[in-house]
Parts: C-alpha cells; structure tokens; sequence
C-alpha cells in the first residue's frame, strides 16, 4: 500500500503562493516509481507554456531580492517523525528490518541485502556505454588523483618541526539514488575519489530492481572504481544500515551522495546520533543558473535551463539576462518548445512553474546577484565568459562558454558533480579527494627547540590559568638544565 506523506513547502519568491505537494512514502527508496529498472519514465506529452516569471534588478528592494534569492523552505518535522522510527528499526533489528522495508516500499524480496562486490558476475555492457563510463572514468580519476598533495612539513623555529599527513577515511558508504531514474554517474563520482583516497571499506547503497538485481551500468562502475560492498537498498533505511552496521553491511564512519528528502533526513538524524558518522554536506533539490548575454544561442540556454529542470518538480531554475538586446521570447518560446519534447517533460514543466528570470543591466550586476544566490550549478553563457571567472565568489560549479553544457559536468569532463545545493555553496565545496581524507598534524621537537619554544608556551599557559600544561614544559626545561649543568 502506498503511504501519502504530506510535506508542505513554501517557495518564497515573490508572488508566489504555497505549494503543498502530496510525496509517497514509497521514496523512502524512490524505486516504487520506477517504470522498468535502470531505464527513463516512458515518454509522454508535455502541453506547457514557459511560464517563468520576470524581474528587474535594478527595480528591486534589498528585501525583495533576499526573497527572490531564498529558496524552497522544507518543513522537515513531518519528514522527521517518519524517518526516525526507521532509523531506530535498523539500529535495533539490522538486516530484517531493511528487508522489510525494502519489500514494503520497493516491493522487492530480498534473501541477502548486501553483497561483496568481489563475488558478483561481470556486467554485460553494451560497447559503446562502456566506452562512454571508461571515457568519464579516466577523466574523473585523472581530475582527483591530480587533488592529491605532498606532506607538508615546516621548521617554524630552530628545532621546531610541524607537519601535516592524509589519510583515508577507513570505511565510507556512497549513496546512489534509484527512483524515476538511476545514476550510475553518481557511483563513479563518489567511488573513485574513495579509491585514490585509500579507503579501505567502501559500501555502495543503492535501490534494487525488481527482481532484486542490481543496475548493471552501477554495478559495472562498482567495479571499475573499487567498490568492496553493494546494499541492495535505498531510502533511509540504506543510509541507517550503512551507519549503524548490519549483520551484512558494513558500518562506515561517513556517508555521501545526493538522495531526496528522506535519505537527507536520515543523513540528518545519524549525523547528530550515536552511529558517530559524519555527511558529506546539507542536501536540497537539484539547480541552475545561467547567465546569458545577447550572444548566447537561445537553443542552448533553454535546453541547459531544462536539463536541470527534469530532475524533478522541486528542481531549482534561474534566468539572468546580462544587458540589453536579448530575445528573451525566444528563450522561452525554445523552452516550451523543448519541453514538449522531453520524457520528462512533466517534471521540467512544474520546476519551470516556480522558476524565475531577472533581468541585469550589465554582467557586474548579473554576477552580483548569482553570488548571492549561490548556486549549485552556474553556466555563463556569455562573450568572452573566461574573464568573469575571477569575480565569481559562490557557486558549486561553473560552467564558461556557449560550448560547456552543465551536462558534461554531470557525466564526464572530470569534476565531480555531488555539489552544495540550496545556497550552501556560500560555506561548502562540493564532493573531492580531500571529502574522503581527514589530515593528521605532527610536531616533533629537538632538545633546541624546547628551550626556544618553551618558555613562550608556559608564559601563555600561566596566563590561562592551566598550570599542568605549565608544568608539561617547564619540568623537561629544569631537565635539560639539569644535564647541562652535569657536563
């Protein structure tokens, strides 16, 4: 039976009203959903009109532009009160409570959760999908293997040496989401870092299909990038198993990757838990802003504006007109235009319905207001895009030129595209090496550096009143005068 869950989310751009979407409790998992494993919706008509509202910069107050800016406010406490029974069930009954969560949300029996990636049978792929993950691969090992950097090590004072050291997490669990769609890009995203970093247990959660099987495009990545282990589950109940431990699933000590708004409560509710686990980064719906000048081809702003648009309804889509002489009704009209055209259509058309463009007077104010924004993805379609780059202070990752598709980002130009969403991207990076790695500080000090740095660090330990830090110090400072004096 399909639970309705009521999440209300109010979108706060101007004239806006609430939207009050009805979410199954099925997407505890998001395969409920899915048509036919591993594969898009059916394509299916989309009759809409572009229907993104317009505003000017320069017309609007300080106030108004905060509003414009804001995103969707989710009330997680109906999320919470579902998701927290969950998370204790795993906790308390490991393995059979995923199993039943996964046959009543996902309709898949399960005899074994988990799998060491090691014992499974080699995917069949079809030639030319292997070569297009073999191609995003290389580029994404060559991209984070080039993160890597040497030890660090500093003589701050005569005698005095400090450096510092990285090392792997040892055990991290990877989350890749299943639903109206499976992203097998998402599993080298997050596995291949894990690899260069050295981490030792690597768990891939992930929903299966129908017949308990997993993706085969996932599994293949799996692989590739050195996954050890493969929960065949979603939801929250993955994310609980891979924190808590199971009989089956190893327990890891930090967990990644994009999910809806359950997963990302469970991510929530563990980080803060006694599973002692910590998260990547704050999650939220998918998004893009792109900036576009009189010169950019309005196919192409239109089909980047959709891309992330059929994500889904929450999706996050924002316009930034830079100057003047633009055709912003062949924007939109291309939008509609596209938009009917897409298997998706339905989900890009009701993001579109709570998008907005505003309208800058030059590419100073454009990037004024995307810095405010923060947003996950940003495109600057623009003359010349390069020498904006500089003045680009908060975004998860950009995009410069009319020949640079966010698309290529998702999939295979190297970066990763596990990135801060719903502003976060003013605090947080996205996903990299340094994400799976946790650096360690040593200091090693000579019988000369003591004496130099010692006296300095009892006069400040005396004036924080810690007399055994003091203490620390100035019994190894009598000890070595007391040698001295001997010689």
């Amino acid at each position: 039976m399909t639970i309705l869950t009521r999440i209300n989310i109010s979108f706060p751009h101007i004239s806006s009203p609430i939207r009050r979407l009805s979410v199954p409790a099925g997407a505890l998992s998001t395969t409920a959903t899915r048509r036919r494993h591993c594969s898009s919706p059916s394509p299916s008509p989309c009759f809409v009109s572009c229907a993104m509202k317009s505003y000017r910069l320069s017309e609007l107050s300080v106030e108004e532009v905060d509003r414009l800016k804001a995103r969707p406010r989710i009330d997680f406490s109906s999320i919470f009160s579902v998701v927290q029974p969950i998370v204790d069930d795993v906790r308390d009954r490991g393995d059979a409570a995923v199993k039943e969560y996964t046959a009543r949300f996902d309709k898949v029996e399960l005899d074994r959760i988990a799998e060491e990636v090691a014992d499974l049978p080699e995917p069949e792929l079809d030639p030319r999908v292997k070569e297009a993950f073999d191609v995003a691969y290389d580029n994404i090992y060559a991209f984070h293997a080039a993160q890597k950097t040497g030890e660090q090590s500093v003589e701050n004072m005569i005698g005095v040496r400090c450096k510092r050291v990285a090392r792997g997490i040892s055990s991290v669990g990877l989350y890749v989401p299943g639903g109206t769609a499976v992203l097998p890009s998402t599993a080298l995203m997050l596995s291949i870092p894990a690899k260069i970093a050295g981490c030792k247990t690597v768990v891939l959660a992930t929903p299966p299909g129908q017949d308990g099987s997993i993706c085969k495009e996932v599994l293949y990545c799996a692989k590739k990038a050195g996954v050890t282990h493969i929960l065949k589950a979603g939801g929250a109940q993955a994310i609980s198993a891979m924190a808590w431990g199971t009989g089956s699933c190893p327990k890891v000590e930090k967990i990644f990757g994009p999910g809806n708004q359950y997963v990302t409560a469970a991510k929530m509710i563990l980080q803060n838990s006694e599973a002692m686990i910590s998260i990547d980064m704050p999650a939220g719906p998918s998004e893009v802003l792109v900036i576009a000048d009189k010169h950019a081809n309005p196919v192409h702003v239109a089909a980047d504006l959709l891309s992330q648009a059929e994500h889904g309804p929450d999706s996050q889509v924002a316009l930034v007109i830079a100057g003047d002489n633009v055709d912003l009704k062949a924007i939109e009209d291309e939008i509609t235009k596209q938009c009917q055209q897409l298997p998706r259509g339905e989900f890009a058309s009701k993001a579109l319905s709570h998008s907005f463009t505003v309208l800058a007077c030059d590419m100073l104010e454009a990037i004024s207001f995307s810095n405010l924004y923060a947003p996950e993805h940003l495109i600057i379609n623009v003359k010349d895009a390069e020498k904006w780059e500089s003045f680009i202070e908060n975004a998860g990752s950009v995009f410069l030129g009319q020949w640079t598709p966010e698309s290529v980002g998702d999939y295979a130009s190297g970066t990763n595209h596990v990135l801060p969403t719903y502003g976060y991207a003013r605090m947080y990076g996205g996903v990299s090496l340094d994400s799976f790695q946790k650096y360690i500080t040593v200091q090693t000090l000579t019988e000369e550096g003591l004496r130099n740095l010692g006296p300095y660090v009892a006069t400040m330990a005396e004036v924080e009143g810690l007399d055994a830090h003091k203490r620390a110090v100035t019994l190894r400072l009598q000890d070595i005068e007391a040698r001295q004096a001997l010689k």
